[in-house]
């Protein structure tokens, strides 16, 4: 590489991995801090679930990439598995994306409909 470039990449890397790390850090002592009934983990809980809702509505109403050349069906059906899953598994989250996933991959490969 060119002169010091090598360090320069290296430092940006170690750089963004401590500050990655230091928010992490603040969170462990400060969420040991926090009880679970509080006012403000239920409000930090329900932004969360805002924000995965609006992502998922982006991804489902404007999709891009390969995601945009699938039939919005198959991608309102996807989210229907999830959700039916999610709340049949008392709000299990990695159930529900698991099966809105699964769903939504047999769809693309079984379907008649090419993609």
């Amino acid at each position: 590489m060119v002169d010091g470039l090598d360090w320069k990449l290296w430092g940006i890397v170690l750089l963004c991995g401590i500050t990655t790390y230091v928010w992490r850090a603040l969170a462990v002592v400060i969420g040991g801090r926090v009880s679970p009934e509080s006012e403000s983990f239920k409000l930090f809980s329900c932004i969360a679930y805002a924000m995965l809702a609006g992502l998922i509505s982006r991804m489902v109403i404007l999709p891009e990439g390969l995601l945009a050349e699938a039939p919005l069906s198959y991608r309102l059906i996807g989210i229907g598995a999830a959700v039916a899953v999610f709340f049949g598994l008392k709000r299990n989250l990695a159930g529900g994306v698991f099966a809105g996933v699964t769903v939504f991959a047999l769809l693309i490969v079984f379907a008649d409909t090419p993609v």
